[in-house]
């Protein structure tokens, strides 16, 4: 995801990580609220504008369960953190998950009427995942 979004513009990232979207003012009360457009100045209005960017690259390949999750964060730092919220994994979870994985990984043989493409697939998804959780795969 990081890629995608720096790739695209690279401040986009720091909008995502840091929330750096300060468009707020004090109203007459001395309370802070947000600022209309009218109120905004070229700085805000590029930052409002790389928020809405950033957030269409957080949502983009989100299917409806997970959008269901983010649908009333109104920042892209808030759709990040609720994201990580809900699918951050302890490092028990990792570790048991990574003891499987490699299992699967040294007995790995081809299915009865599996093809070669289907084969390579699988085990190029084992070893991702297994890339991933920063398990090191021996080259031999």
């Amino acid at each position: 995801m990081r890629d995608h979004i720096q790739g695209e513009d690279y401040e986009l990232w720091d909008i995502v990580t840091d929330g750096s979207l300060a468009t707020l003012r004090k109203n007459t009360k001395g309370v802070h609220v947000p600022k209309t457009r009218d109120d905004c100045n070229a700085e805000d209005l590029k930052k409002l504008e790389n928020n809405v960017k950033a957030k269409k690259w957080l949502v983009c390949g989100l299917g409806p369960d997970v959008y269901n999750r983010i649908q009333g964060c109104s920042t892209a730092n808030q759709i990040w953190d609720t994201l990580q919220a809900a699918y951050e994994v302890t490092t028990q979870m990792k570790r048991s998950r990574g003891t499987l994985l490699y299992s699967q990984y040294e007995n790995f043989t081809m299915k009865d009427g599996e093809t070669i493409r289907e084969m390579y697939t699988r085990f190029t998804t084992l070893t991702n995942e297994l890339k991933s959780l920063g398990r090191i795969i021996p080259e031999e």
